[in-house]
């Protein structure tokens, strides 16, 4: 139990790092009322998230990188914030756009994953 503990903290720690440096980075380079850094973060997050579950990976595997960082990295809490704002703001046509977005092109990922990591581990 407090190995698979550690292995869900460690990823937890760098997936959170992983999440605030690339989030920076794609702030910094594309300014921008619409939330595509959250956007990108978290359908990247759904494809990769699909290839740990598609590879059929090993328990302690599946806890550092599957439920640690996976789980730090995505983040649907801000996702929920960020559309909140857009309603304040009353930019619907955004926020729709990225409410559609996230989740068809997030479920779409997740299932292109599962199968590339399925592929992966023949």
């Amino acid at each position: 139990m407090i190995f698979n503990i550690a292995w869900v903290a460690i990823g937890g720690f760098f997936g959170a790092i992983s999440r605030f440096g690339l989030s920076t980075l794609i702030k910094g380079k594309y300014p921008t009322t619409f939330p595509f850094a959250t956007l990108l973060i978290n359908l990247l997050g759904s494809f990769l998230l699909g290839i740990i579950v598609g590879g059929n990976l090993g328990n302690s595997l599946r806890l550092l990188l599957g439920t640690g960082f996976m789980g730090a990295f995505t983040t649907f809490s801000t996702f929920k914030l960020e559309t909140i704002q857009l309603h304040i703001q009353r930019k619907w046509n955004v926020m729709i756009l990225y409410i559609a977005s996230s989740y068809l092109f997030g479920i779409l990922l997740a299932f292109l994953g599962i199968h590339f990591g399925i592929l992966l581990t023949r």
